[in-house]
């Protein structure tokens, strides 16, 4: 559905510098637009792999373990269905964390992970729509699921890297000045996701 709005889009805004003459100026922004691009993704190709160093630092140091176990507890309120020791609340716990670190690329593949063990978790129980190759596209997303997504999505952000690179890249004369409205928001967001989290679990 994107990629059908991206190109109305592209189309409109092509048709419309045909008829008012600014074909020119729409060639120009596309290719210096293209440039800036790469040199984004340089940058932030260099504070991300500086990130994910000291992520591996604090991991090799043993700083994530003790910071999984220490949210142990909002897992366990939050998934109270998925076991102690469960292989998905590692992964769980390893997302949660970088997200709250602004380690948004970081917490990608731990994610990915979660998801594929919770599905094996309804396998485990004996979700009909998990059992067999055959019912691969029946799959339905389990609570757990649905509630992992939702927290993800809103999680809190301590230091919010990418978007300080991004001011940093346009010349903001204060980069981090974003802190402190990013934790306020993604506080009240995390707060509202769990709370409905909750209903919905009741429900």
């Amino acid at each position: 559905m994107l990629n059908y709005i991206w190109a109305f889009m592209i189309l409109v805004g092509v048709v419309y510098a045909a008829f008012t003459g600014n074909m020119e100026a729409v060639s120009e922004a596309a290719l210096s637009s293209a440039g800036e691009a790469v040199s984004l993704c340089i940058t932030m190709a260099g504070v991300m792999a500086l990130w994910m160093g000291l992520m591996k630092i604090a991991e090799s140091a043993g700083l994530i373990t003790r910071l999984a176990s220490g949210i142990q507890p909002f897992l366990s309120f939050m998934f109270p269905h998925i076991p102690r020791g469960h292989t998905s609340r590692e992964y769980i716990a390893t997302n949660f964390i970088a997200n709250i670190l602004g380690l948004g690329w970081a917490c990608t593949p731990a994610g990915l992970k979660a998801m594929e063990e919770l599905a094996k978790l309804e396998a485990e129980r004996g979700n009909p729509a998990y059992q067999g190759k055959e019912n691969k596209d029946l799959r339905i997303a389990s609570k757990e699921m649905c509630t992992f997504l939702i927290l993800n999505t809103s999680s809190l952000q301590l230091i919010p890297v990418n978007m300080i690179v991004y001011r940093t890249q346009y010349g903001s004369a204060n980069p981090a000045a974003v802190i402190a409205p990013a934790i306020i928001a993604t506080l009240f967001s995390t707060v509202v996701a769990v709370v409905y989290c909750k209903l919905m679990d009741r429900r």
